[in-house]
């Protein structure tokens, strides 16, 4: 039934579970704790499953998120807080589980169906960077049934490779230039290495953001709707904030308003943010539609 794994939301447990009456609580908790909601339904035997999957996966990160299960049947009014968000991001819900981020408050739409693992760890690394740079960084505290079987090999999985480590200790502390360096180092070793890549670029997102005056970008990119590096520093701000689709349609019409040069800018930098997002994010398929649209 899904129903393994108790703890308190935010605080202990790799998984819990929340309905109606508890989601606020579930609310509260993110804004101090990375947590990962999974809309799932009995009837749909697969996403009991990928259920399963995530929180396993949080297990292998050592807490560093928490996963939170809603069943559908017995939580309406989530899905109906959740519907207007969902249908921005992917329209209709064709597919379950749903799965959203929720850090600082905000819902961040992931996926719908189940996914490979492989992508979706790539989709948690990005989650966790993200919400280091919104200063939400608690751990859950692992029950001992979390800890329990096959510890060995959740050890492996979970140790990153000596430079990926360097490059994430640096993040944690705000190092931005090690962090790349590190990176650089591990493309250097290996040029197919897309962890790597992927981590280049959100460091270096990071470090663009980590210099900006957060009203000061909003309020320059609202009065100048046509000034590339304006609505550049707000895209990056979008991004780094989970506003995600905002940031690709505010670089697809720029796009649309600009030639040559200017153009080319406001391309290569979109182009970087799908990097930081990621190939796998459905919102990186539609803004590359809208891309090609845009210069066709």
């Amino acid at each position: 039934t899904g129903q393994a794994g108790d703890g308190v939301p935010g605080r202990s447990g790799a998984l819990v579970h929340a309905d109606d009456a508890s989601f606020e609580a579930v609310v509260n908790a993110s804004l101090t704790t990375p947590l990962v909601l999974v809309l799932w339904t009995p009837q749909v035997p697969e996403s009991v499953q990928h259920l399963r999957e995530l929180a396993q996966a949080a297990r292998d990160k050592e807490g560093r998120f928490q996963v939170v299960g809603v069943d559908l049947a017995a939580a309406p009014g989530v899905m109906q807080a959740l519907t207007p968000v969902l249908q921005q991001t992917f329209g209709q819900v064709t597919a379950l589980p749903v799965v959203i981020g929720l850090v600082g408050g905000q819902p961040m739409p992931f996926y719908l169906g189940v996914q490979p693992m492989s992508q979706v760890d790539q989709l948690l690394d990005q989650f966790l960077q993200a919400a280091v740079t919104n200063g939400v960084t608690g751990r859950v505290e692992l029950a001992d049934a979390d800890a329990a079987g096959g510890e060995a090999d959740e050890d492996a999985e979970a140790e990153l490779p000596p430079l990926h480590q360097a490059a994430y200790d640096a993040v944690e502390r705000g190092d931005w230039t090690a962090a790349q360096q590190a990176y650089e180092q591990a493309l250097r070793e290996d040029a197919g290495d897309e962890q790597a890549r992927l981590g280049l670029a959100q460091v270096q997102l990071l470090e663009r953001t980590s210099r900006m005056d957060l009203t000061a970008v909003r309020q320059a990119a609202a009065d100048r709707p046509t000034d590339v590096q304006a609505q550049l520093d707000a895209a990056d701000l979008d991004v780094v904030g989970g506003h995600v689709e905002d940031a690709f349609v505010r670089l697809v019409d720029l796009v649309r308003a600009t030639t040559g040069e200017d153009r080319d800018r406001v391309r290569t930098h979109l182009l970087g943010l799908f990097d930081v997002v990621g190939s796998s994010d459905p919102r990186v398929g539609k803004a590359r539609s809208a891309l090609m649209s845009a210069l066709f």
